[in-house]
Protein backbone atom coordinates (compact mmCIF):
# COMPACT_ATOMS: atom_id res chain seq x y z
CA UNK A 1 0.00 0.00 0.00
CA UNK A 2 1.43 3.52 -0.89
CA UNK A 3 1.55 6.38 1.72
CA UNK A 4 -0.97 8.17 -0.77
CA UNK A 5 -3.77 5.62 -0.55
CA UNK A 6 -3.34 4.86 2.89
CA UNK A 7 -3.77 9.05 4.24
CA UNK A 8 -6.07 10.43 0.82
CA UNK A 9 -8.91 11.60 3.11
CA UNK A 10 -11.70 13.72 3.09
CA UNK A 11 -11.80 16.00 5.87
CA UNK A 12 -15.56 16.58 6.87
CA UNK A 13 -16.26 20.01 8.37
CA UNK A 14 -19.25 20.83 10.59
CA UNK A 15 -20.90 21.93 7.93
CA UNK A 16 -20.69 19.20 5.64
CA UNK A 17 -21.60 17.41 8.84
CA UNK A 18 -24.78 18.66 9.21
CA UNK A 19 -26.39 18.73 5.71
CA UNK A 20 -25.96 14.99 6.14
CA UNK A 21 -27.42 14.25 9.40
CA UNK A 22 -30.51 16.65 8.20
CA UNK A 23 -31.82 12.59 6.24
CA UNK A 24 -30.49 10.41 8.73
CA UNK A 25 -32.21 7.54 10.58
CA UNK A 26 -29.49 7.83 13.63
CA UNK A 27 -28.45 11.03 14.81
CA UNK A 28 -26.02 10.50 17.96
CA UNK A 29 -25.73 14.31 19.66
CA UNK A 30 -21.91 14.12 20.93
CA UNK A 31 -19.87 16.37 22.64
CA UNK A 32 -16.01 16.48 22.38
CA UNK A 33 -13.86 17.35 25.65
CA UNK A 34 -10.09 18.91 25.96
CA UNK A 35 -10.71 18.16 22.32
CA UNK A 36 -6.80 19.32 21.17
CA UNK A 37 -6.87 19.16 17.29
CA UNK A 38 -9.97 17.41 16.80
CA UNK A 39 -9.14 13.86 17.16
CA UNK A 40 -12.15 12.52 18.67
CA UNK A 41 -14.06 14.25 16.23
CA UNK A 42 -12.50 13.26 12.87
CA UNK A 43 -12.26 9.26 13.80
CA UNK A 44 -16.19 9.74 14.38
CA UNK A 45 -17.14 11.55 11.72
CA UNK A 46 -15.01 8.52 9.48
CA UNK A 47 -17.59 6.64 11.45
CA UNK A 48 -20.34 8.12 10.56
CA UNK A 49 -22.36 6.91 7.47
CA UNK A 50 -25.25 8.09 5.33
CA UNK A 51 -27.72 6.37 7.78
CA UNK A 52 -26.08 6.67 10.91
CA UNK A 53 -23.93 9.80 12.34
CA UNK A 54 -21.88 11.42 15.38
CA UNK A 55 -23.00 15.41 15.36
CA UNK A 56 -20.62 17.38 17.32
CA UNK A 57 -22.76 19.52 18.52
CA UNK A 58 -20.29 21.23 21.11
CA UNK A 59 -16.19 21.13 21.66
CA UNK A 60 -14.14 22.91 24.31
CA UNK A 61 -10.46 22.84 24.10
CA UNK A 62 -8.06 24.98 26.29
CA UNK A 63 -4.83 24.94 27.29
CA UNK A 64 -3.93 26.33 30.32
CA UNK A 65 -0.25 26.72 30.36
CA UNK A 66 0.07 28.76 27.52
CA UNK A 67 -1.35 31.91 26.18
CA UNK A 68 -1.49 31.23 22.55
CA UNK A 69 -3.93 28.82 22.00
CA UNK A 70 -2.51 26.42 19.59
CA UNK A 71 -4.27 23.54 19.42
CA UNK A 72 -7.66 25.34 19.41
CA UNK A 73 -6.82 27.50 16.65
CA UNK A 74 -6.06 24.56 14.36
CA UNK A 75 -9.48 23.29 15.68
CA UNK A 76 -11.57 26.11 14.45
CA UNK A 77 -9.27 26.50 11.13
CA UNK A 78 -10.26 23.09 10.62
CA UNK A 79 -14.12 22.82 11.50
CA UNK A 80 -15.54 26.46 12.14
CA UNK A 81 -15.94 28.43 15.11
CA UNK A 82 -20.04 27.41 15.39
CA UNK A 83 -20.20 25.57 18.91
CA UNK A 84 -16.79 25.74 19.93
CA UNK A 85 -15.45 26.74 23.09
CA UNK A 86 -11.90 27.92 24.10
CA UNK A 87 -12.51 28.72 27.74
CA UNK A 88 -11.49 26.79 30.70
CA UNK A 89 -13.96 24.60 31.67
CA UNK A 90 -13.10 24.59 35.27
CA UNK A 91 -13.61 28.25 35.56
CA UNK A 92 -15.34 30.15 32.57
CA UNK A 93 -17.88 27.14 31.01
CA UNK A 94 -21.17 27.22 32.51
CA UNK A 95 -22.86 23.55 32.35
CA UNK A 96 -26.14 25.12 31.54
CA UNK A 97 -24.50 26.50 28.44
CA UNK A 98 -23.60 23.02 27.23
CA UNK A 99 -26.34 21.28 24.82
CA UNK A 100 -28.02 18.25 25.72
CA UNK A 101 -26.08 15.46 24.10
CA UNK A 102 -25.99 11.30 23.77
CA UNK A 103 -22.70 10.55 23.78
CA UNK A 104 -19.50 12.63 25.79
CA UNK A 105 -16.02 12.00 24.28
CA UNK A 106 -12.29 13.39 25.08
CA UNK A 107 -8.90 13.00 26.53
CA UNK A 108 -8.67 13.91 29.70
CA UNK A 109 -5.60 14.60 31.16
CA UNK A 110 -4.27 12.06 33.81
CA UNK A 111 -3.77 13.22 37.42
CA UNK A 112 -4.39 12.53 41.47
CA UNK A 113 -8.52 12.08 41.33
CA UNK A 114 -8.34 11.52 44.95
CA UNK A 115 -11.44 13.02 47.12
CA UNK A 116 -12.07 14.28 50.93
CA UNK A 117 -15.31 15.05 52.71
CA UNK A 118 -16.90 18.50 52.53
CA UNK A 119 -16.21 20.67 55.36
CA UNK A 120 -19.31 22.34 54.74
CA UNK A 121 -21.43 18.84 54.34
CA UNK A 122 -20.48 15.70 56.21
CA UNK A 123 -22.31 13.65 53.64
CA UNK A 124 -20.73 15.24 50.53
CA UNK A 125 -17.45 14.89 48.65
CA UNK A 126 -15.37 17.16 46.68
CA UNK A 127 -13.14 16.31 44.05
CA UNK A 128 -9.04 17.34 44.19
CA UNK A 129 -9.00 20.99 42.97
CA UNK A 130 -8.19 21.43 39.32
CA UNK A 131 -8.80 17.78 38.91
CA UNK A 132 -10.55 17.52 35.25
CA UNK A 133 -11.92 14.87 35.59
CA UNK A 134 -14.96 16.25 38.37
CA UNK A 135 -16.19 18.20 35.56
CA UNK A 136 -16.68 15.44 33.24
CA UNK A 137 -18.62 14.39 36.25
CA UNK A 138 -20.62 17.76 36.97
CA UNK A 139 -21.43 17.41 33.12
CA UNK A 140 -22.62 14.04 33.54
CA UNK A 141 -24.40 14.37 36.65
CA UNK A 142 -26.51 17.34 34.92
CA UNK A 143 -26.96 16.07 31.34
CA UNK A 144 -26.90 12.60 32.09
CA UNK A 145 -25.51 11.68 28.72
CA UNK A 146 -26.53 8.00 27.19
CA UNK A 147 -22.62 7.15 26.34
CA UNK A 148 -19.03 8.11 27.20
CA UNK A 149 -15.99 7.38 24.70
CA UNK A 150 -13.21 8.31 27.15
CA UNK A 151 -9.31 8.16 26.12
CA UNK A 152 -6.14 8.36 29.02
CA UNK A 153 -2.73 6.94 29.40
CA UNK A 154 -2.86 3.72 30.40
CA UNK A 155 -0.61 4.64 33.74
CA UNK A 156 -4.10 5.73 34.46
CA UNK A 157 -4.90 1.74 35.92
CA UNK A 158 -1.90 1.65 38.40
CA UNK A 159 -2.02 5.40 39.40
CA UNK A 160 -0.95 6.55 42.06
CA UNK A 161 2.16 4.51 42.58
CA UNK A 162 1.24 3.92 46.69
CA UNK A 163 -1.71 3.03 46.41
CA UNK A 164 -2.21 1.36 42.62
CA UNK A 165 -5.37 1.48 41.39
CA UNK A 166 -7.16 3.78 43.58
CA UNK A 167 -7.80 6.57 40.78
CA UNK A 168 -9.53 4.80 38.45
CA UNK A 169 -11.46 2.98 41.57
CA UNK A 170 -12.66 6.47 42.19
CA UNK A 171 -14.02 6.91 38.16
CA UNK A 172 -15.68 3.63 37.98
CA UNK A 173 -17.51 4.17 41.52
CA UNK A 174 -18.31 7.32 40.49
CA UNK A 175 -19.94 6.26 37.28
CA UNK A 176 -22.03 3.39 39.05
CA UNK A 177 -23.10 5.89 41.38
CA UNK A 178 -24.67 8.14 38.36
CA UNK A 179 -25.88 4.34 36.87
CA UNK A 180 -23.31 3.59 34.25
CA UNK A 181 -21.96 0.39 33.24
CA UNK A 182 -18.13 0.61 32.14
CA UNK A 183 -15.85 -1.15 29.81
CA UNK A 184 -12.19 -0.27 29.43
CA UNK A 185 -9.10 -1.89 27.58
CA UNK A 186 -5.56 -0.80 27.07
CA UNK A 187 -5.26 -0.76 23.16
CA UNK A 188 -1.57 -0.53 21.32
CA UNK A 189 -2.24 1.04 18.12
CA UNK A 190 0.19 -1.21 16.44
CA UNK A 191 -1.36 -4.06 16.84
CA UNK A 192 -4.70 -3.89 15.00
CA UNK A 193 -2.64 -2.33 11.93
CA UNK A 194 -2.14 1.33 12.75
CA UNK A 195 1.32 2.69 11.98
CA UNK A 196 2.46 3.42 15.27
CA UNK A 197 3.02 1.16 18.73
CA UNK A 198 0.78 4.14 21.20
CA UNK A 199 -0.70 2.40 24.01
CA UNK A 200 -4.03 3.89 25.54
CA UNK A 201 -6.59 2.92 27.73
CA UNK A 202 -10.07 3.63 26.24
CA UNK A 203 -12.99 3.85 28.55
CA UNK A 204 -17.03 3.02 27.12
CA UNK A 205 -19.77 3.77 29.60
CA UNK A 206 -23.30 3.45 28.87
CA UNK A 207 -26.57 4.32 31.03
CA UNK A 208 -28.87 1.99 32.76
CA UNK A 209 -31.38 0.90 30.73
CA UNK A 210 -29.53 1.10 26.83
CA UNK A 211 -28.80 -1.67 24.85
CA UNK A 212 -25.20 -1.85 25.67
CA UNK A 213 -25.74 -1.73 29.65
CA UNK A 214 -28.36 -4.79 29.00
CA UNK A 215 -26.34 -6.71 26.95
CA UNK A 216 -23.48 -6.48 29.56
CA UNK A 217 -25.92 -7.68 32.58
CA UNK A 218 -27.26 -10.60 30.96
CA UNK A 219 -23.90 -12.05 29.54
CA UNK A 220 -21.85 -14.39 31.61
CA UNK A 221 -18.92 -13.09 32.49
CA UNK A 222 -16.48 -15.05 30.04
CA UNK A 223 -18.83 -14.49 26.94
CA UNK A 224 -18.17 -10.54 27.67
CA UNK A 225 -14.49 -10.63 27.77
CA UNK A 226 -14.18 -13.25 24.50
CA UNK A 227 -16.93 -12.03 22.56
CA UNK A 228 -19.41 -9.69 24.37
CA UNK A 229 -18.53 -6.41 25.11
CA UNK A 230 -17.93 -3.49 22.39
CA UNK A 231 -14.49 -3.07 22.88
CA UNK A 232 -13.59 -6.92 22.28
CA UNK A 233 -15.80 -6.94 19.13
CA UNK A 234 -14.01 -3.87 18.17
CA UNK A 235 -10.72 -5.14 18.96
CA UNK A 236 -11.14 -8.92 19.45
CA UNK A 237 -8.75 -10.77 22.46
CA UNK A 238 -6.88 -14.37 21.94
CA UNK A 239 -9.67 -16.73 23.94
CA UNK A 240 -9.13 -15.77 27.81
CA UNK A 241 -10.15 -18.50 30.63
CA UNK A 242 -12.57 -18.42 33.84
CA UNK A 243 -9.53 -18.60 36.53
CA UNK A 244 -7.86 -15.90 34.73
CA UNK A 245 -10.39 -13.11 35.46
CA UNK A 246 -10.07 -11.11 38.94
CA UNK A 247 -13.57 -10.18 40.45
CA UNK A 248 -14.36 -7.54 43.02
CA UNK A 249 -16.71 -5.38 44.58
CA UNK A 250 -16.37 -1.06 44.59
CA UNK A 251 -16.96 0.75 47.65
CA UNK A 252 -19.85 3.69 47.15
CA UNK A 253 -17.77 5.71 49.05
CA UNK A 254 -15.39 7.70 47.08
CA UNK A 255 -13.54 9.02 50.20
CA UNK A 256 -13.34 5.38 51.44
CA UNK A 257 -11.68 4.77 48.39
CA UNK A 258 -9.11 7.71 48.38
CA UNK A 259 -8.16 6.40 52.01
CA UNK A 260 -8.14 2.55 52.13
CA UNK A 261 -8.41 1.26 48.02
CA UNK A 262 -5.35 -1.07 47.37
CA UNK A 263 -3.78 -0.63 50.75
CA UNK A 264 -2.71 -3.93 51.88
CA UNK A 265 -0.79 -4.68 48.27
CA UNK A 266 -0.77 -1.54 47.26
CA UNK A 267 2.24 -2.35 44.90
CA UNK A 268 0.04 -5.13 43.45
CA UNK A 269 -2.26 -4.56 40.26
CA UNK A 270 -6.13 -4.06 40.89
CA UNK A 271 -6.90 -3.57 37.11
CA UNK A 272 -5.17 -5.09 34.58
CA UNK A 273 -5.75 -4.02 30.92
CA UNK A 274 -9.24 -5.39 30.00
CA UNK A 275 -12.44 -5.15 32.37
CA UNK A 276 -16.17 -4.29 33.13
CA UNK A 277 -18.00 -2.73 35.74
CA UNK A 278 -21.65 -3.54 36.19
CA UNK A 279 -23.68 -2.87 39.96
CA UNK A 280 -20.58 -1.98 41.79
CA UNK A 281 -18.72 -5.25 40.42
CA UNK A 282 -15.74 -5.37 38.33
CA UNK A 283 -13.84 -8.09 36.40
CA UNK A 284 -10.62 -7.23 35.36
CA UNK A 285 -7.69 -9.60 33.41
CA UNK A 286 -4.80 -9.63 30.62
CA UNK A 287 -5.39 -9.61 27.30
CA UNK A 288 -3.54 -9.97 23.72
CA UNK A 289 -4.36 -8.81 20.52
CA UNK A 290 -5.51 -11.50 17.85
CA UNK A 291 -5.24 -9.83 14.37
CA UNK A 292 -4.26 -10.42 11.31
CA UNK A 293 -5.05 -8.05 9.10
CA UNK A 294 -3.03 -5.15 6.92
CA UNK A 295 -0.66 -3.95 8.96
CA UNK A 296 1.17 -0.52 8.40
CA UNK A 297 4.62 0.81 9.50
CA UNK A 298 6.45 3.53 9.54
CA UNK A 299 7.42 2.97 5.90
CA UNK A 300 4.53 3.28 4.44
CA UNK A 301 3.80 6.89 5.75
CA UNK A 302 7.19 8.41 4.70
CA UNK A 303 6.58 10.97 2.11
CA UNK A 304 8.96 11.34 -1.40
CA UNK A 305 12.09 12.32 -0.30
CA UNK A 306 12.51 15.80 -2.59
CA UNK A 307 9.79 17.22 -1.03
CA UNK A 308 11.58 16.73 2.40
CA UNK A 309 12.87 20.49 3.61
CA UNK A 310 16.68 20.57 4.01
CA UNK A 311 15.95 21.85 7.40
CA UNK A 312 15.18 18.16 8.52
CA UNK A 313 18.08 16.37 6.94
CA UNK A 314 20.89 15.76 9.90
CA UNK A 315 24.70 16.52 8.65
CA UNK A 316 27.46 14.47 9.92
CA UNK A 317 28.60 16.99 12.69
CA UNK A 318 25.37 16.72 14.10
CA UNK A 319 24.87 13.00 14.03
CA UNK A 320 27.19 12.16 16.03
CA UNK A 321 25.22 14.10 19.05
CA UNK A 322 22.11 12.16 17.73
CA UNK A 323 24.30 8.38 18.20
CA UNK A 324 25.17 9.83 21.61
CA UNK A 325 22.06 10.37 22.57
CA UNK A 326 20.87 6.69 21.16
CA UNK A 327 23.14 4.77 22.56
CA UNK A 328 24.02 3.24 26.09
CA UNK A 329 25.24 5.21 28.37
CA UNK A 330 25.68 6.53 32.29
CA UNK A 331 26.85 8.89 34.98
CA UNK A 332 26.38 10.01 38.44
CA UNK A 333 23.53 12.16 39.31
CA UNK A 334 22.83 14.17 42.53
CA UNK A 335 19.47 14.30 44.28
CA UNK A 336 19.36 17.99 44.94
CA UNK A 337 17.17 17.58 47.94
CA UNK A 338 18.66 14.86 50.15
CA UNK A 339 22.39 14.96 48.67
CA UNK A 340 22.61 11.38 47.69
CA UNK A 341 24.71 10.49 44.20
CA UNK A 342 23.43 7.49 42.50
CA UNK A 343 24.32 6.44 38.63
CA UNK A 344 21.62 6.82 36.01
CA UNK A 345 21.87 4.58 33.10
CA UNK A 346 19.87 4.41 29.68
CA UNK A 347 20.10 1.43 27.45
CA UNK A 348 20.77 1.54 23.85
CA UNK A 349 18.37 2.26 21.56
CA UNK A 350 17.83 1.58 17.88
CA UNK A 351 19.01 3.93 15.71
CA UNK A 352 17.81 4.64 13.00
CA UNK A 353 14.28 4.03 13.47
CA UNK A 354 13.04 1.14 11.70
CA UNK A 355 11.02 1.27 8.25
CA UNK A 356 9.54 -2.09 8.25
CA UNK A 357 7.37 -2.01 11.26
CA UNK A 358 5.16 0.61 13.39
CA UNK A 359 6.71 3.67 14.80
CA UNK A 360 7.43 4.53 18.29
CA UNK A 361 5.42 6.21 20.39
CA UNK A 362 5.22 10.16 19.37
CA UNK A 363 6.31 12.12 22.24
CA UNK A 364 5.16 15.97 22.93
CA UNK A 365 8.86 16.81 22.54
CA UNK A 366 9.33 15.31 18.87
CA UNK A 367 10.08 18.52 17.39
CA UNK A 368 13.08 21.10 16.83
CA UNK A 369 16.20 20.21 15.35
CA UNK A 370 18.86 19.15 18.72
CA UNK A 371 19.34 15.76 19.15
CA UNK A 372 17.14 13.72 21.35
CA UNK A 373 17.16 10.25 22.70
CA UNK A 374 13.02 10.04 22.21
CA UNK A 375 12.68 11.55 18.77
CA UNK A 376 12.46 9.65 15.38
CA UNK A 377 15.22 9.41 12.85
CA UNK A 378 14.98 7.70 9.79
CA UNK A 379 18.04 6.93 6.90
CA UNK A 380 16.45 7.05 3.86
CA UNK A 381 18.56 6.90 0.68
CA UNK A 382 21.87 7.47 2.37
CA UNK A 383 20.61 10.21 4.74
CA UNK A 384 19.68 10.57 8.36
CA UNK A 385 16.28 12.99 8.93
CA UNK A 386 13.99 13.66 11.32
CA UNK A 387 10.06 13.44 10.41
CA UNK A 388 8.06 16.42 9.26
CA UNK A 389 4.66 17.67 10.51
CA UNK A 390 2.71 15.48 7.74
CA UNK A 391 4.69 12.40 8.79
CA UNK A 392 3.71 12.73 12.68
CA UNK A 393 0.37 13.30 11.50
CA UNK A 394 0.14 10.13 9.55
CA UNK A 395 1.53 8.15 12.39
CA UNK A 396 -1.56 9.34 14.09
CA UNK A 397 -3.83 8.70 10.95
CA UNK A 398 -4.90 12.45 11.04
CA UNK A 399 -5.39 14.11 7.24
CA UNK A 400 -2.01 15.66 5.79
CA UNK A 401 -1.28 19.14 7.26
CA UNK A 402 -4.21 18.62 9.50
CA UNK A 403 -1.98 20.99 11.67
CA UNK A 404 -0.77 23.51 9.59
CA UNK A 405 -0.57 27.34 10.38
CA UNK A 406 1.46 26.87 13.37
CA UNK A 407 5.18 26.67 13.79
CA UNK A 408 6.66 22.84 12.78
CA UNK A 409 7.74 22.56 16.58
CA UNK A 410 4.26 23.27 18.31
CA UNK A 411 2.81 20.71 14.92
CA UNK A 412 4.93 18.08 16.65
CA UNK A 413 4.00 18.51 20.29
CA UNK A 414 0.37 18.80 19.16
CA UNK A 415 0.67 15.28 17.76
CA UNK A 416 2.17 14.56 20.94
CA UNK A 417 -0.48 15.37 22.77
CA UNK A 418 -3.17 13.66 20.31
CA UNK A 419 -4.39 10.05 20.03
CA UNK A 420 -4.11 7.72 16.67
CA UNK A 421 -7.65 8.23 15.08
CA UNK A 422 -8.11 5.24 13.65
CA UNK A 423 -9.33 3.49 17.16
CA UNK A 424 -11.94 6.15 17.92
CA UNK A 425 -13.16 5.40 14.17
CA UNK A 426 -12.88 1.89 14.76
CA UNK A 427 -15.16 2.39 18.32
CA UNK A 428 -17.47 4.40 16.60
CA UNK A 429 -18.21 2.22 13.52
CA UNK A 430 -19.35 -0.92 16.19
CA UNK A 431 -21.48 1.96 18.34
CA UNK A 432 -23.20 2.95 15.07
CA UNK A 433 -23.75 -1.43 14.71
CA UNK A 434 -24.97 -1.89 17.85
CA UNK A 435 -27.27 0.89 18.42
Amino acid sequence: MTAHNLFNYTKLGANVNKSMISNTTTCLRTIELFAGVGGFRIGLERASSGEKQFDIVWSNQWEPSTKKQHASEVYTARFGFENHSNADIAVEVQNNNIPEHDVLVGGFPCQDYSVASSLKNAHGIVGKKGVLWWEIHKIVVQKSPKYLILENVDRLLKSPASQRGRDFAIILSSLNTLGYAVEWRVIDASEYGMPQRRKRVFIVAYRKGTKPYKSLLKSNIIDVFNKDAILTKTFPVNQIMDDTIITRQLSNDLVDITNNFNKETPKKNAFWESGYMIDSIYYTTRVTANYDGEKQTLGDILIDEKDVPKEFYIDNEELEKWQYQKGAKSFERTNKTTGHTYTYSEGKMSFPDGLDRASRTIITGEGGASASRFKHVVHVNGKYRRLIPIELERLNMFPDNHTAGVIDTKRAFLMGNALVIGIVERIGKRFLEEL
